[in-house]
């Protein structure tokens, strides 16, 4: 019987530890325009004709091309004349910016903002905070403050939030049948991704996004049409001011920002405005219950340690937060994408 001393080094360890190299990868390829370069080519190049036109070291790009090849993000022709590389179907819908399904900023978002605040993981988990005062040098105190530190910063979040919605977007609001609800105001509704969603399945509803005043501003500049009259704005802090009556409200990704007790506030002050049969949909991902898993939840609760004061949570615990606050009938749907729907009714 062998024993532990002669257990060959995992090969999944191996993976865990070039996890950072292989998200650099695409991280870098995306950043340069690899993947924007090759769908709008529209047919496979070489390694110097995308070095010679991305303005990069060749020796650089080949290395970076062919780890892309590895990563099954491009597919690789070997002629005579040497390598050529093109798109994968992946890469064409997710990675190239001109796809209506592209995730370049999200991912551009994860690289410059995210991987900051993670570089720092041990010193939240021994702190318990997040990590914006180590990573960007200010205050972490108001969470959406940093967030928020600067016009492309909200501006690159709020494109990120918007890709992410158009994946997943259409599963979250169709898990329920929100038919009944015409008056619906989207808390923290940001660039309008949802509120789009709900106007064009319920063409009867109408979407008010309520959001802090320069997100707004932003949101009607860069985002949302003048011409769509089913949405409207509505500038303020939902937890400072008033929030207006109506019959259903949103709060896609909000409750995982803040710890229990201010979820809890939230979301009474949320039940008292609502109107009577009216309700609130929560989308959030969500954890087993024994919570362990689904892995991009489980990594999702650290990200929110990282970057804000909350964490992902199980239906139970979502269940205990919306009774607590004095919601009733309760349900849940698993979108089987990224995120899941709950809608509490008053």
């Amino acid at each position: 019987m062998s024993s532990t001393e002669d257990l060959e080094y995992p090969r999944i360890l191996i993976q865990y530890q070039n996890g950072f190299l292989m998200s650099k990868v695409l991280f870098s390829a995306c950043e340069l325009g690899v993947f924007d370069l090759l769908r709008e080519s529209g047919e496979i190049l070489s390694s110097k004709a995308i070095a010679e036109r991305l303005e990069t070291s060749y020796h650089g790009m080949e290395r970076l091309l062919d780890a892309c090849v590895g990563l099954k993000l491009l597919r690789v022709e070997v002629k005579e004349e040497g390598a050529f590389y093109g798109n994968t179907e992946i890469s064409n819908l997710y990675l190239a910016k001109t796809s209506p399904k592209t995730q370049h900023h999200n991912l551009m978002y994860y690289s410059k903002t995210i991987y900051l605040c993670w570089h720092y993981l041990t010193d939240a988990v021994r702190e318990g905070k997040n990590q914006y005062e180590r990573a960007f040098g200010i205050s972490s105190k108001d969470v959406f403050e940093a967030l928020y530190r600067s016009e492309e910063e909200m501006i690159k979040f709020m494109y990120g939030l918007n890709e992410i919605w158009s994946i997943c977007g259409r599963d979250v609001i169709a898990a329920f049948d929100l038919s009944s609800f015409t008056v619906i105001y989207d808390l923290g509704g940001g660039a309008g991704a949802l509120a789009q969603e709900c106007v064009s399945m319920y063409p009867s509803c109408t979407v008010t996004i309520f959001d802090l005043p320069k997100v707004i501003q932003t949101a009607k500049k860069y985002f949302v049409s003048s011409e769509e009259h089913r949405i409207t704005f509505y500038e303020g802090d939902f937890f400072k001011d008033p929030v207006p009556a109506a019959d259903l409200y949103i709060l896609a990704r909000i409750l995982h920002d803040w710890a229990d007790e201010k979820c809890v506030q939230l979301l009474t002050k949320v039940q008292k405005a609502c109107r009577p049969g009216g309700g609130v949909l929560l989308i959030e991902t969500l954890l087993n219950e024994d919570k362990s898993g689904p892995l991009e939840s489980q990594l999702y609760s650290i990200n929110m340690l990282v970057q804000t004061e909350g964490k992902e949570r199980t239906p139970a615990e979502y269940s205990k937060l919306l009774t607590a606050a004095g919601f009733k009938e309760i349900g849940f749907k698993k979108t089987g994408k990224l995120y899941d729907a709950i809608l509490g009714r008053k």
